[in-house]
């Protein structure tokens, strides 16, 4: 691919880059690569290496890596590939880029949530599944009798191995008469039957009762139960006439004199509503609405196990395929090596086997356990092979499939890596960058963008990005092996690779109290006694795996939430089929102290900010509302009588009809990706002409969603609300967003430090408890550096802050530590040692002392 380049081709300050001809051989040659904020950049990389992408975030390296590099040996792969095979890809966008040479076909793994259904598992992704089912079917313990089963009757997911009574859910699903009936002492005209649906359709349906005779003003205990389970269950549905606004004795002579009604309504029953709601509406927030009355239990055929009596009669080493999936992959793994050593079969049942089916044993085993190795290589043998990949973080899944690849053999191939180190405990990142080794001993080239500065160490060449984020970044600064980057004065990374940027020391705060929690129960937590120390900043921290977020992310917030009456809030529902959600947890353990010093709990997590386009960083802090509002004060505004409504893009008075304020339209080019291009009527702006007439200081209001944070802060200099919004994201590293830039396109990391940004520019409350999990991910150590900053300042202002962190940078800033461990799953979910990091920091069986002893304040 080459298409001229907009300007002078500028080479990167890498060692001994050529600038023009074909480029040396073993590397990969790019020139003019100008997507998002790249400069033009041009630069030399070179294959069969480790290289790593640095510079500080939102610099441009995922720009470089994934959007031009990735992209380009993708688009060059499809195009070997027939029209119709193309529609089955995520096809990239092409990137704009004068020219790569050199470049080989190249495997992305980037950090993403795992797939939206409960029926996608850590087996399934891993392909574990697969092996173990054949290893059931044909070296299986079999009843007595029976038949033969293929691989395929042991899977939930198919119609030959789903439990018919559940269809392979484990669980099934009724409504009862008190989860559509939750408080019996309302009468009928005082919504008793809750799952009948709210305002006008509700209202219909109670006045077609009333026509029908039935009694709507008794509490609805102290009806007839005949007519209770004819309301709530019957599958009739009579159409009546309804007298809107009678009485029902009023509506007893109506329709005695044959009155003319209002209108003629059909009954539903408050059952088949439900259901019929469930399975048939497109609306999101209607089928989560009717999905609180139905009532989840365990299937009761194959008591939770999602498979056919047939299937779960075979076992192997003396458990079925069930229950060898949800033991941890470390104890599967022990109990598969005698079977992949041929020791594993008793010379008594060995005496009675097919001489195939201990070949078969012994082959299929030792599989299983050679892929076993990696993962656990990789620090996921607290994993089973049942969990489901909505419940893993997104660093769990990129290892998971890492693990595949290590063991796939290719040769040759780039592969694109964001950020493995994600949710990983130094411990465990040395494991991963022996898996890294594995790939590129095997003849691969590794491009890694990633933070971590043990990652970055080990690289045979860095890629340097900089120097800031957004429009001032772009530039490649350097391009190099490791040691050189030490001279480059311009580099945010130079710093903190080379210890030139330590922990200034500072006073431990004293904590004003202790919140204290007993019989804490959940995964690998067993009745633990913990306590967190208040008014100060406390890391909890650990191997992956260890029970970290089981504490915090979910046991800790459950607790306070219930105590603050705020009910559940750690297991949100994701936009997934509700019936495929995993059955809550239940909840053991309570909080015996120290509540009455919480008056809020707020959870800043990494779940996307919006889901649409149409969410985005202004609209999401309400900053927006502010801009608005400064518009509707123009003379030329206030002429018109335009409110602050007209300059959303959301509202049908300002935005642009052709493109109803999306700003671009969809062109389906079938076989290739679908392009957006801008709206040929605003151009992109999304509002309509007459709404950008309207200007605040010479700028429309599309103008002024293009502008960076950093942008809008000089321009909006003087406007006090506005201004604190602003300064807040900044001080947050999000100076490089556009106000405008869509919720899609922003990083966990980003959307995190948006409603952090959210929560700082409020008043301060105090007595706040702030629970964050990893708010470091996607982070570079500077911007590390500023984030600690701003949960210092929540804990001045008089509130808690919990972080659970793998960034030793952060732990040796907090005032408190609580390391869990020792090890992962069974091995973990203990308190290995709690205090002040120095404590932390001396403790013998602590697995993260080590790490953490170089980074405190010296």
């Amino acid at each position: 691919m080459r298409r001229k380049a907009d300007g002078n081709v500028t080479a990167g300050k890498e060692t001994g880059t050529p600038t023009g001809g074909q480029g040396r051989p073993g590397y990969v040659r790019v020139r003019g690569a100008r997507e998002h904020n790249l400069k033009n950049v041009s630069l030399d990389i070179p294959r069969d290496a480790l290289v790593v992408f640095t510079g500080v975030s939102g610099s441009g390296k995922s720009s470089l890596a994934f959007g031009t590099l990735y992209a380009e040996a993708q688009r060059r792969y499809l195009e070997s590939v027939s029209p119709y095979a193309r529609r089955l890809f995520h096809q990239m966008p092409v990137p704009e880029v004068d020219e790569i040479d050199g470049l080989p076909p190249a495997v992305a793994l980037q950090q993403q949530r795992g797939s939206p259904t409960t029926r996608s598992s850590v087996g399934s992704v891993s392909t574990l599944s697969n092996s173990l089912r054949m290893l059931y079917s044909r070296a299986g313990d079999y009843p007595p009798g029976q038949e033969l089963l293929y691989a395929e009757s042991f899977s939930p997911n198919t119609p030959e191995g789903a439990c018919p009574q559940c269809s392979g859910l484990g669980r099934v699903y009724e409504v009862t008469e008190q989860s559509m009936v939750p408080d019996d002492t309302l009468t009928i005209r005082e919504r008793a039957v809750a799952a009948w649906p709210p305002a006008w359709h509700g209202q219909n349906l109670r006045d077609i009762l009333v026509t029908m005779g039935y009694d709507v003003d008794t509490p609805w205990r102290d009806l007839p139960k005949k007519d209770r389970d004819w309301i709530l269950y019957t599958d009739e549905t009579p159409t009546v006439p309804v007298y809107a606004g009678l009485t029902p004795a009023e509506t007893k002579v109506a329709l005695k004199r044959k009155e003319t009604p209002s209108y003629q309504g059909t009954f539903t029953g408050a059952r088949r509503y439900v259901l019929q709601t469930f399975a048939t509406t497109e609306s999101a927030s209607m089928k989560k609405r009717v999905a609180r009355y139905m009532v989840s239990t365990e299937c009761p055929l194959c008591r939770g196990k999602r498979l056919r009596q047939e299937a779960l009669s075979v076992t192997f080493g003396g458990v079925d395929i069930a229950d060898i999936s949800r033991m941890p992959l470390a104890r599967l793994h022990a109990m598969l090596l005698p079977f992949a050593n041929g020791k594993g079969i008793a010379d008594k049942r060995r005496a009675r086997l097919h001489p195939e089916q201990l070949i078969v044993t012994q082959r299929i085993a030792e599989d299983l356990v050679a892929r076993l190795d990696v993962l656990l290589a990789l620090g996921l043998g607290y994993l089973a092979l049942e969990r489901s990949t909505p419940t893993l973080s997104p660093g769990e899944l990129q290892r998971l499939r890492l693990a595949t690849q290590v063991r796939s053999n290719l040769f040759g191939v780039v592969y694109v890596l964001d950020e493995p180190s994600a949710g990983l405990h130094p411990a465990d990142t040395e494991a991963l960058l022996t898996a890294l080794d594995q790939l590129k001993a095997s003849g691969n080239s590794l491009f890694v963008v990633e933070h971590a500065l043990d990652v970055i160490r080990c690289a045979d060449w860095i890629v340097d990005v900089g120097p800031a984020a957004g429009e001032k970044g772009g530039e490649v600064l350097y391009s190099g092996a490791p040691e050189g980057l030490k001279q480059v004065e311009a580099s945010q990374t130079r710093r903190y690779l080379f210890d030139e940027a330590p922990l200034q020391a500072r006073e431990r705060r004293e904590p004003a109290g202790w919140l204290r929690l007993e019989g804490v129960t959940r995964n690998n937590l067993n009745k633990l006694k913990v306590q967190f120390p208040l008014g100060v900043l406390t890391a909890v921290c650990g191997v992956s795996g260890s029970g970290k977020s089981s504490l915090v992310s979910q046991v800790l917030v459950d607790l306070v939430a219930r105590e603050l009456g705020q009910g559940t809030t750690a297991l949100e529902m994701e936009e997934t089929d509700e019936l495929e959600q995993e059955a809550a947890l239940p909840l053991e353990g309570h909080i015996v102290g120290g509540m009455e010093s919480i008056r809020r709990m707020v959870r800043v997590d990494q779940k996307p900010i919006g889901r649409t386009p149409r969410s985005n960083l202004a609209t999401y802090t309400g900053l927006f509302d502010q801009v608005r509002k400064l518009f509707a004060t123009t003379k030329m505004a206030k002429a018109r009588r335009y409110d602050a409504g007209r300059f959303s893009f959301n509202v049908a008075k300002g935005r642009c009809e052709n493109c109803a304020g999306e700003g671009s339209v969809m062109v389906e080019l079938l076989f290739l990706p679908s392009v957006y291009a801008p709206c040929p009527v605003c151009e992109g702006a999304r509002y309509n002409a007459q709404t950008l007439e309207v200007k605040y200081k010479d700028r429309n209001i599309a103008e002024v969603l293009g502008m960076t944070v950093d942008a809008a802060a000089e321009f909006f200099k003087g406007e006090a609300l506005v201004e604190r919004s602003l300064e807040v994201l900044r001080e947050v590293g999000l100076g490089y967003l556009r106000l405008g830039q869509p919720a899609t396109e922003l990083s966990g990391g980003e959307a995190q430090r948006i409603k952090l940004a959210t929560e700082l520019q409020r008043t301060g409350r105090g007595n706040t408890l702030y629970v964050l999990d990893e708010p470091t991910t996607g982070l570079h150590p500077s911007d590390v550096d500023r984030l600690i900053l701003q949960l210092e300042r929540l804990v001045d202002a008089g509130n808690t802050v919990v972080v659970v962190e793998h960034t030793m940078r952060v732990v040796a800033a907090c005032d408190w530590v609580i390391d869990i461990g020792p090890g992962a799953g069974d091995e973990g979910g203990t308190v290995v040692v709690a205090g002040p990091p120095e404590t932390v920091a001396g403790a013998a069986k602590s697995r993260t002392a080590p790490y953490l002893r170089p980074c405190l304040p010296s």
